[in-house]
């Protein structure tokens, strides 16, 4: 499973073959360096280390210095591992050429944070129905929560408001081309990994 760190540029959209337009995820992907890699001998499994996008010196821990400078590159903001990679070299640069517009890539990313939401917004509740008969104010409400008297509890699980958003999200089997299926709902410039 090789792959590449990128950032999120934007959305657009292209036309198919068959003349659908479809929308789409900008991402920049690369270019990548390598700032490590591991083996069975020294760390028990095998995979190479890779990092993403510049960051100044004066905001780097001296102990990432020290792993930077190693490899041969300045301070990186993002990094990631990845198995099964071609063969490369520490301080390598991997660029977008990793791909082809034939492969199928899935992204990994952080989806939007959404504040604390409720039940309609958050699982698709349907609220508590009619507005007449004496109702009043109880709408969107999740209507009732547990048994009686047994168990005298709510069950851990269940579907209540609560923090939405804000998690790692990821789209699987998108098709590479020069910009990626939508589906990674992320702000502009948030840290994607792209891999095959």
């Amino acid at each position: 499973m090789s792959g590449l760190i990128g950032k999120k540029i934007g959305m657009t959209s292209v036309y198919s073959a068959e003349g659908k337009n479809i929308p789409c995820t900008v991402i920049e992907a690369g270019p990548c360096v390598v700032t490590q890699i591991k083996t069975v001998e020294k760390d028990t499994y095998e995979a190479v280390q890779i990092a993403y996008d510049e960051k100044s010196e004066k905001h780097t821990s001296s102990s990432l210095l020290g792993h930077f400078k190693k490899a041969g590159t300045t301070p990186k903001r993002k990094m990631a591992e990845f198995k099964g990679m071609p063969e490369v070299n520490l301080g390598d640069t991997l660029t977008v050429d990793l791909f082809s517009e034939e492969d199928w890539v899935d992204v990994t990313g952080i989806s939007k944070g959404k504040g604390f939401q409720g039940v309609v917004k958050r699982h698709g509740f349907g609220g508590v129905g009619g507005q007449t008969h004496g109702q009043h104010n109880r709408q969107r409400k999740p209507g009732s929560l547990g048994a009686s008297s047994y168990p005298s509890r709510v069950f851990k699980g269940k579907r209540l408001p609560g923090q939405m958003g804000g998690e790692q999200v990821k789209v699987s089997l998108d098709e590479a081309a020069k910009v990626i299926h939508d589906g990674l709902a992320k702000k502009n410039a948030g840290k994607v990994i792209c891999d095959k």
